[in-house]
């Protein structure tokens, strides 16, 4: 489990091809902490690690999860936002994010706000996936707060700090993001539409 509150940014240093699998290496201030078999979100993908070396280590994607997420546009050099899994007796700064992407979002328009951004997303409601005004979304592993929740479309702030400290400060309008919904409101769903047949 994660709290979608990112710890650091990882760099892609290599990109490997291996049948349907994708194997992904990072550079990053957090590899001598790792270790094999560990849990790492990566734009709020859970990944497992499968290699270290130095600075760097290794996680591999396979096909599911490069068809639902935005890890097959991912390219050398690009930066990606890393949170390790919540310690049992560590603070819950964030919200409940289980680290399994249900769409790709877009962003629709960036703009600046006295010193501050609003980033505006759309996404297809078809995957009856909902966003509640001010409540929780993650974006690209980045717990947030919705504001101007629509029917496939809200709108998130981003102070300062989180520009800077996560990747929104790469994203341009067109680019497509990872998006985790809000667990407690995926159950209630389920719950009002029960299972199609």
């Amino acid at each position: 489990m994660f709290t979608g509150i990112i710890e650091a940014l990882g760099e892609i240093k290599n990109i490997e091809k291996e049948g349907s699998n994708v194997h992904f290496t990072f550079a990053a201030p957090l590899t001598q902490e790792l270790k094999i078999d560990q849990s790492v979100a990566h734009n709020g993908v859970c990944l497992t690690v499968v290699k270290t070396e130095g600075d760097q280590y290794t996680v591999t994607a396979i096909e599911e999860t490069l068809q639902k997420t935005s890890l097959g546009e991912w390219t050398l050099g690009q930066k990606i936002n890393l949170e390790r899994c919540m310690p049992a007796n560590g603070r819950f700064d964030g919200h409940i994010v289980q680290g399994h992407v249900d769409q790709i979002g877009e962003v629709e328009n960036i703009s600046e706000k006295d010193g501050s951004w609003v980033f505006d997303f759309k996404f297809d409601p078809s995957f009856g996936n909902v966003t509640v005004e001010k409540g929780s979304i993650t974006i690209n592993g980045t717990s947030l707060t919705c504001f101007n929740s629509k029917n496939g479309r809200f709108s998130v702030a981003i102070i300062p700090y989180t520009f800077e400290y996560t990747n929104f400060h790469q994203l341009k309008i067109g680019d497509k993001v990872n998006l985790e919904f809000d667990v407690i409101g995926k159950y209630i769903q389920r719950i009002i539409r029960g299972y199609e047949s």
